[in-house]
C-alpha cells in the first residue's frame, strides 16, 4: 500500500469525456497528464471484467509514462439484454468507438430481443472499475455502480458516450441532460472514486 499522497499522475485514457470527468474528480493540486502527452496510445483491453481491463491500461500507461497511473474501465449493463454491451460498451460503436452508433446498436438490439420494449422498464447500470497502478504494481482498485433505466429515445447533450440514453433511477433526466455538476455526485466514476481518494 501507498503511504505517501500522489502528487502527480497520468490519467490512462484517450477519451476525452473520460479524461475530463477523471481529471474533475481528483484534487487540483495533483500535476495530471494525458498519454497525448507521451504520445501514447490505448493498450488492448482483452480482459474478461472491468476490473482486468482497468489494471492493463493503469499498469500500461504507467510503465510506459514512468509515471503513477490512475485508470478505468466502465460500461453500460442492460439486464434484458443479458448485461451487454458490458465491457464491450466502446466497441458497440464501431473501431472509432462511436457512441452515436453504440446508441443506435442498443435500440437495434432492444428491438431485437423485445419489439414492445418501449413500453416496460429496462433496468440498467453504469458499472467503473478504477485502478491506481506504478508500473508493474496495483496499489488500489475499487468499483461503483449507478442503477436506473434506459430512454426510450436520446435526450441531451451533456457527458458522454450513453450518458443520452440513461435515465438514474429516482430521476426523469437522462445524464446527458443534466449539467456536469448534477451528474457528478450520482455517477459511478465518482462512487469509485471516493472509495480510493485517500490516496490523494
Amino acid at each position: 500500500m501507498l503511504n505517501i499522497k500522489i502528487k502527480k499522475l497520468i490519467i490512462g485514457t484517450n477519451n476525452k469525456g473520460k479524461l475530463r470527468e477523471i481529471r474533475d474528480l481528483l484534487p487540483k493540486n495533483i500535476e495530471t497528464y494525458s498519454p497525448k502527452d507521451f504520445n501514447l496510445k490505448s493498450p488492448r483491453e482483452n480482459g474478461t471484467t472491468f476490473e482486468e481491463n482497468c489494471l492493463i491500461k493503469s499498469k500500461y500507461f504507467s510503465k510506459r509514462s514512468g509515471l503513477i497511473c490512475i485508470a478505468d474501465d466502465s460500461g453500460l449493463e442492460i439486464s434484458i439484454l443479458n448485461n451487454r454491451p458490458g465491457i464491450y460498451s466502446a466497441r458497440w460503436g464501431g473501431k472509432n468507438s462511436d457512441f452515436k452508433k453504440a446508441i443506435k446498436k442498443v435500440y437495434k438490439e432492444l428491438n431485437k430481443k423485445d419489439i414492445n420494449w418501449k413500453k416496460k422498464k429496462i433496468s440498467a447500470r453504469f458499472i467503473c472499475a478504477l485502478s491506481i497502478s506504478y508500473l508493474n504494481k496495483k496499489i488500489a482498485i475499487s468499483t461503483g455502480k449507478v442503477s436506473g433505466k434506459i430512454s426510450l429515445n436520446p435526450k441531451g447533450k451533456n457527458g458522454f458516450g450513453y450518458d443520452p440514453i440513461f435515465i438514474p433511477n429516482k430521476k426523469k433526466k437522462t445524464f446527458g441532460e443534466m449539467k456536469p455538476s448534477q451528474k457528478f455526485r450520482l455517477d459511478h466514476r465518482y462512487k469509485a472514486f471516493k472509495k480510493i481518494k485517500r490516496f490523494f
